[in-house]
């Protein structure tokens, strides 16, 4: 049986490969939202393990806040504002195929630094 912290970190590699392959497909309104949904759900995987909220955008923005005040890393803030413009551009479809490319770069980049606060 897995954790509810595993599902939603399984859940965000899943979302990033299909990030991944909506790009490719040139689906950036789905390859946005998957790179915003793969970070969203590692911040839910992380604040799981610490009980902390995750239950909305603003706990989520919370939990990213708590993990750079506890780790000094200022990158961790860049690269979720980055993945949180991804949820942006899936309302508003406004981003290059480069840009969101970026996007979901960094995306990859928060999972996996946020892999290192997970048991």
């Amino acid at each position: 049986m897995t954790t509810r912290s595993d599902y939603h970190s399984d859940t965000a590699s899943e979302f990033l490969s299909k990030a991944r392959v909506h790009l490719a497909e040139g689906d950036l309104l789905q390859a946005s939202e998957k790179g915003w949904g793969a970070a969203a759900r590692m911040v839910k995987a992380v604040a799981e393990t610490r009980g902390w909220r995750h239950s909305s955008h603003r706990d989520l923005h919370r939990a990213v806040h708590r993990l750079v005040d506890l780790s000094a890393d200022n990158e961790l803030q860049r690269l979720f504002l980055s993945a949180n413009a991804l949820h942006q551009n899936f309302y508003e479809g406004d981003m290059q195929a480069a840009t969101v490319a970026v996007g979901i770069h960094h995306a990859e980049q928060f999972t996996a630094a946020l892999e290192s606060y997970l048991p």
